[in-house]
């Protein structure tokens, strides 16, 4: 069933990246002169950009090296820059569309095409490094986002709990062991009762994490009534029980479609990912099923990975729901669809009397370049008894 899946989903991605490459690559040789040598330098960059990804992936599965690691690094940053290639090519494209019904272009400009397109070919060029070069060093700063939110709980024993939420860490290939461990010591730094880690963990296959010893830098989280997560759509992509093994053996207990009573003070469920089913062809509990025996006399918090069916969540009886996932969109204006698929994108929402919390998240996936949002940690201080 996996494998299937697997095979599928990549077989679509991988259609549409050499098409998009394709309309990248074309627009970039027309602007060359015919004569140019410059052409076969173009070829030969072009090919190694695009197929760096793919071909550090692919290497990656049999030896974890530095060439492996490098190759995905650089197809990583391409993919970003893919984005923004389209962006303002489909920009230039629809310019000279308005020309042909309303003269737009200025002449001088036209009379002197071949100088036109190299200005457009190098100032495109240079605009792409720019946007992700400030996109990833973006990332390098993650801010903290305070907020307070008061819940109902008759018999709770403790009046309030700060929570620390981190999301969508995605460790992996591209995560400095440096940047673990001070992310790990900006947590700590909060003073948390708890820590929650909202689902994608780990980035994919748990092969460089355990390579790179990542692990031991989580392993240094600390808080008192202690450190759980969920599974996130990357455990599964990766293989879910060697995800859950490698964090269970390093201080991150797993709530995998079940409820904690926390302290006398609340209910922490958390849900198995929505994708359990494509990738295991097993179901996940449905969310009346998994709250069903809470009662009523605690407040109910609920942590899952994908913020789908919050109306659910709120009907089932949670009272506070924490999920990841988005990256409100990770690299703009993609933001605009992340916020067309989620009632709550990101951020602090209310749903049918439920609160929400949806975290853009602390890491990347794919690009390791943010734009538009900032990665962050949450500190939520919850009141109880309210």
């Amino acid at each position: 069933m996996r494998t299937v899946t697997l095979i599928i989903f990549y077989s679509i991605a991988l259609t549409i990246y050499l098409a998009l490459n394709y309309y990248i690559f074309i627009r970039g040789w027309q602007a060359l002169p015919p004569a140019s040598r410059n052409r076969s330098i173009y070829i030969a960059v072009f090919i190694f950009l695009s197929l760096s990804y793919v071909a550090g992936r692919i290497i990656e599965s049999y030896w974890l090296g530095q060439p492996a690691s490098f190759l995905i690094w650089t197809g990583s940053f391409w993919l970003g820059a893919m984005l923004y290639f389209i962006l303002l090519l489909v920009l230039i494209d629809l310019v000279r569309l308005l020309h042909l019904v309303v003269p737009v272009i200025p002449s001088p400009w036209l009379k002197n095409i071949a100088h036109t397109k190299a200005v457009l070919f190098t100032g495109t060029i240079a605009a792409v490094f720019i946007i992700i070069l400030s996109g990833h060093i973006n990332t390098w700063y993650p801010r903290i986002n305070r907020l307070e939110v008061d819940l109902e709980g008759s018999r709770s024993k403790m009046g309030a709990v700060n929570m620390v939420l981190v999301s969508d860490i995605h460790l992996g290939t591209l995560t400095s062991k440096n940047r673990i461990r001070k992310m790990v010591e900006r947590i700590n730094a909060l003073d948390p009762d708890i820590i929650l880690l909202a689902g994608d963990i780990l980035d994919e296959d748990v092969g460089p994490v355990i390579h790179r010893d990542l692990g031991s830098s989580i392993r240094d989280l600390f808080a008192p009534l202690g450190v759980y997560g969920i599974t996130g759509n990357h455990e599964y992509i990766g293989g879910v029980d060697e995800a859950t093994d490698y964090l269970g053996s390093h201080g991150i207990h797993l709530i995998r479609d079940s409820v904690i009573r926390i302290n006398d003070s609340f209910y922490l469920a958390g849900r198995e990912d929505l994708v359990i089913n494509r990738f295991t062809g097993r179901t996940r509990k449905s969310v009346e099923e998994l709250l069903g025996h809470t009662g009523d006399d605690l407040p109910v918090i609920l942590l899952d990975h994908q913020p789908f069916g919050l109306e659910k969540s709120a009907a089932a009886g949670a009272d506070l729901q924490l999920s990841g996932h988005t990256h409100h969109g990770q690299m703009w204006p993609l933001n605009f669809i992340t916020g067309a698929i989620f009632s709550v994108s990101r951020g602090l929402g209310e749903i049918d009397g439920m609160k929400v919390y949806v975290s853009s998240g602390i890491g990347t996936w794919g690009p390791p370049m943010r734009i538009g949002n900032r990665p962050e940690i949450v500190l939520i201080r919850v009141r109880l008894n309210t």
